[in-house]
């Protein structure tokens, strides 16, 4: 195994210039250039967070040094809002907020309340989600629900709570975050959804004990390849388990069956705990596998990532946003902001995971990749 090596990067203040809109925004059907739609829309609230894990914020990089974004800097919800307006006119139907720790943005109600007030074009509601690391979702998962949160998807790591307090790299305990799943499951933040980056040698020995501890829980547990976002968490391929090798282990305890997915440009290859008579047993739930790394989702990919400044983010593993925030604070009406958005949707070919495999490694290392801290991770 080699050296860890943790370079010190910010891309936060490189913004792409928003291509020139050369027609009116589609009303209908808006596709990129692989004819992918836009449905779901990932909207980061904070660039901070109260964890320190290693593959996402390591301490060596985020520490009482490190710069955060100034308030001013952050898009108002109001700013929020109007965007999430423009991107449900044109196709979005998802709306996920994420950080950093999302829960950390102050009065974050507020901002649900009016995302949930939100309808698509036919009148329907939106599906409004958020990802957590699940330290404060005890005390706030009532309050969320109450301001229209549908659903949460919670990170936890491991069971085992010295495996955990060493991943969180900040001494939290894992009870309290079993705590806050307990807690939205009682607010009826549900399905709740949990997910655990799996990371060779760190914490797959926790595979298993997840999988125990959630079957039949109606939580759904999702294992997450290690994957090579942004510069600053050492990513090395041989600390990445594929999927396929977690599906073995589980399948060695627990019979498992293949699912279809749930919706399109769905992210996890599903498969259902089976019951006595060999088919999925709804009753003892099922688990996810997201697998950037192994088995490149891009073909559907049907997600757009809006930084906490107001930077467009087309891949997960782009070094570069579109300056949204700049229309908006440079006085675009709301025609000449969907017309923006049409025409950087309609542009997009960004297809990274397919062509990892296929790139040198050298090629892989100087890929200028925006951290997962900044436009939120996978899910």
């Amino acid at each position: 195994m080699g050296e860890r090596v943790i370079p010190l990067v910010d891309h936060r203040t490189v913004g792409l210039a928003v291509p020139a809109a050369s027609a009116p925004a589609p009303t209908s059907g808006l596709t990129d250039a692989r004819g992918r739609p836009l449905r779901d829309l990932r909207i980061s609230v904070t660039d901070r967070c109260n964890f320190r894990c290693s593959y996402c914020m390591p301490k060596e990089v985020f520490n009482s040094e490190y710069t955060w974004l100034p308030q001013s800097a952050l898009l108002s919800f109001e700013e929020i809002t109007r965007l999430a307006t423009r991107f449900v006119g044109l196709g979005v139907h998802k709306l996920r907020l994420t950080g950093g720790e999302p829960l950390l943005r102050k009065g974050l109600e507020t901002l649900i309340a009016q995302l949930a007030a939100l309808r698509t074009p036919d009148g329907q509601p939106l599906d409004i989600t958020l990802t957590t690391n699940g330290s404060l979702l005890a005390r706030k998962a009532q309050a969320l629900q109450a301001a229209g949160l549908n659903r949460v998807t919670v990170s936890l790591d491991g069971l085992d709570d010295a495996t955990f307090r060493a991943m969180n790299d900040v001494d939290f305990p894992v009870a309290d975050v079993l705590a806050g799943i307990d807690a939205a499951r009682a607010a009826g933040l549900g399905p709740i959804k949990v997910n655990m980056v799996v990371k060779r040698g760190t914490n797959d020995d926790q595979i298993l004990p997840m999988a125990r501890h959630f079957r039949g829980t109606g939580v759904v547990l999702r294992f997450i390849e290690y994957m090579d976002v942004g510069a600053t968490n050492g990513w090395r391929m041989d600390e990445v388990l594929p999927s396929a090798n977690v599906v073995k282990l589980l399948q060695a305890e627990f019979a498992l069956v293949p699912l279809q997915a749930s919706a399109p440009g769905e992210t996890a290859e599903r498969w259902g705990y089976a019951g006595a008579n060999g088919r999925h047993d709804p009753a003892l739930g099922e688990v996810g596998f997201i697998s950037s790394v192994t088995q490149a989702f891009c073909g559907d990919c049907n997600r757009a990532r809006l930084s906490m400044d107001g930077k467009l983010f087309l891949c997960l593993f782009a070094g570069q946003g579109y300056d949204l925030r700049a229309l908006m604070r440079g006085g675009v009406d709301d025609a000449q902001l969907d017309a923006a958005i049409a025409a950087i949707w309609q542009g997009r070919s960004d297809r990274y995971s397919e062509l990892r495999a296929s790139l040198p490694a050298d090629v892989q290392q100087a890929v200028r990749r925006v951290e997962m801290s900044y436009i939120g991770g996978v899910m």
